[in-house]
């Protein structure tokens, strides 16, 4: 979709950041990602996903995911993060909002994701209805510095741009 001057568009930024605990499920923008370990989260703890949801609803002006999807709440407890995105989606897409593309890094020292990092956009392009040249993932180390670098913790940060064209276009 071409942006003319009669269309919105909006800009949002996400950010998660998860300890990381042995013998624990690491799942990174919707895939399975073979590692020793994993997410110290409520939620599945997929950092990219839970930035890009933040990202949604920060460019619309929503608050934020723990205001949406509180680690206090049972309900959320082992929650798919694919599917807490969805329902933000949802709402974003009833209010005439379509996502334009989306820049997203994972900050982690290992494993190593560039052999993911298709499928992640892949999976991501698939989640929010976009074509997957719409969908950019990056990758970083810590460069063995703090506790991205110490492989303690991971991170991600997303950009996302969401546009929406006047009623009756």
């Amino acid at each position: 979709m071409a942006m003319g001057e009669s269309t919105e568009w909006r800009v949002g930024l996400g950010h998660d950041t998860h300890r990381l605990e042995a013998g624990r499920r690491l799942v990174i923008g919707g895939v399975d990602i073979d590692h020793h370990l994993g997410a110290v989260a409520h939620s599945d703890g997929d950092v990219l996903l839970h930035a890009l949801t933040d990202a949604i609803l920060g460019a619309l002006g929503w608050g934020d995911i723990g205001e949406w999807f509180p680690d206090t709440a049972a309900e959320h407890e082992g929650a798919d993060s694919a599917e807490l995105l969805s329902k933000v989606l949802t709402r974003a897409f009833a209010a005439g909002w379509q996502v334009n593309n989306v820049d997203g890094i994972v900050f982690a020292q290992k494993p190593k994701l560039s052999p993911y990092k298709q499928q992640i956009a892949n999976r991501v392009a698939e989640l929010l209805q976009i074509p997957a040249d719409r969908v950019n993932v990056k990758a970083k180390t810590g460069e063995k510095v703090g506790p991205v670098g110490r492989e303690e913790a991971l991170c991600a940060e997303v950009v996302i741009m969401l546009v929406k064209k006047p009623e009756g276009e």
